[in-house]
């Protein structure tokens, strides 16, 4: 069947009556030439054509019906009277009744066709019992082939109905997706302006946290070493100290500023960002830190990746700075609509409630938090004293691009 056309069957249904009129005609002519057997046919054929295939609507009609089947029908018997081959031609009249008539008034049809084709017929030498049986027989025939023309009618009907409920619904479907693809697009332009924000609370409180107390250090020893200028020994003391305070506040601005971009996912994707990170913490903090990657690793949108990997930062921060623990574990776990990461350590844990934003403590956690928030995600944190800490962020697995 083509898309948007008459279905097979249609086209045959349409042919037939035509067929069944100009076959008959051709044969009966090629035996012997009668101007009034083709005028006839010509005719009854012209007749359908004006009465059904070009006014369909006519169809719908029970006046315009009676109309066309009455003079349909007695064109018919009279190309029978001509030649018993056009006998045929009421197989075409069966066809029209189970196509244009409903339910009994169908049979009734056949029945009247049935009867005007027995009537057409010389009847030399034939009972009345024998005409009798061939009208119930041909009724019987005809309406039998009647009824599977009928459900084979139906059923392309029903195909018709199911492959239009299925193109809208596909469009339907199709125009979901492109909904569902806008609000995903929206939700990481909103995440996007809302991390700007959530980067420099974060710059302010790294600035805070390590250049301005640096820098103080700094100008502590420098006036120290004012009051002992007197003491080389004291004062180089001094200058040594000032020179790796200021090395190490060079290194903690290069690192904020790092920080804005994530390095670590231009050269590599998340998981193994994750592992690399781990790996430079536990150089430095001396605490074992391992990745365990689950499912099936692909590239997600850039969003995704950052935020997931902001969060393993800071709770590798805060781990380093709060939790004294042996032991930190990573698990990234790739599923077929979300991807998780979890990081647990074992150490010391903290009751949640205490945690408050305002003195640091909990800074970190609500950073973390609206990071995962913005994307539409879950984060969800366990912990209790002395039980080691457990974080837990969820977010949609939108794909790179």
């Amino acid at each position: 069947m083509t898309s948007g056309g008459p279905s097979r069957w249609d086209r045959v249904q349409a042919a037939v009556p035509y067929l069944l009129v100009l076959l008959p005609a051709v044969y009966s002519l090629l035996r012997e030439w009668r101007l009034e057997v083709l005028a006839l046919a010509l005719f009854a054929v012209a007749w359908h054509w004006l009465m059904v295939t070009a006014h369909p609507d006519w169809t719908t009609r029970p006046a315009l019906l009676v109309v066309y089947f009455a003079v349909l029908l007695a064109a018919v018997g009279t190309l029978v009277r001509f030649d018993n081959v056009f006998t045929v031609t009421g197989i075409g009249a069966f066809v029209q009744c189970f196509a244009l008539l409903r339910g009994w008034w169908a049979y009734g049809g056949v029945a009247v066709t049935v009867g005007v084709l027995i009537a057409s017929r010389p009847q030399t030498g034939r009972t009345p019992s024998e005409l009798a049986l061939s009208f119930v027989v041909g009724v019987l025939v005809a309406s039998t082939v009647g009824l599977i023309i009928q459900t084979i009618a139906e059923q392309s009907e029903q195909r018709k109905t199911m492959i239009a409920q299925l193109r809208e619904t596909g469009a339907k479907l199709a125009a979901l997706a492109e909904d569902n693809a806008n609000l995903q697009a929206q939700l990481l332009t909103r995440a996007r302006e809302a991390g700007v924000l959530g980067e420099r609370q974060r710059m302010a409180r790294e600035i805070h946290d390590t250049l301005a107390q640096g820098l103080t250090a700094i100008l502590t020893q420098l006036e120290a070493a004012d009051e002992t200028l007197d003491d080389v020994t004291a004062t180089r003391s001094r200058l040594t100290t000032v020179r790796d305070l200021a090395r190490e506040s060079l290194a903690e601005a290069r690192r904020s500023v790092q920080a804005l971009r994530p390095a670590p996912l231009d050269e590599a994707q998340l998981a193994t960002a994750l592992r690399d990170i781990a790996e430079r913490w536990s150089r430095t903090s001396g605490v074992p830190a391992t990745v365990t990657v689950t499912g099936d690793a692909r590239p997600l949108h850039m969003e995704v990746e950052t935020s997931l990997l902001r969060v393993a930062q800071e709770a590798l921060a805060n781990v380093g700075k709060h939790a004294s623990a042996g032991r930190v574990g990573l698990t990234l776990s790739y599923m077929e609509d979300v991807v998780a990461l979890d990081v647990r350590d074992d150490g010391r844990g903290f009751a949640p409630e205490a945690a408050d934003p305002l003195d640091g403590s909990g800074f970190g956690l609500v950073a973390m938090q609206q990071r995962i928030t913005r994307l539409a995600g879950n984060f969800t944190v366990e912990t209790a004293p002395g039980q080691g800490t457990g974080i837990s962020a969820t977010v949609p697995a939108i794909p790179a691009g």
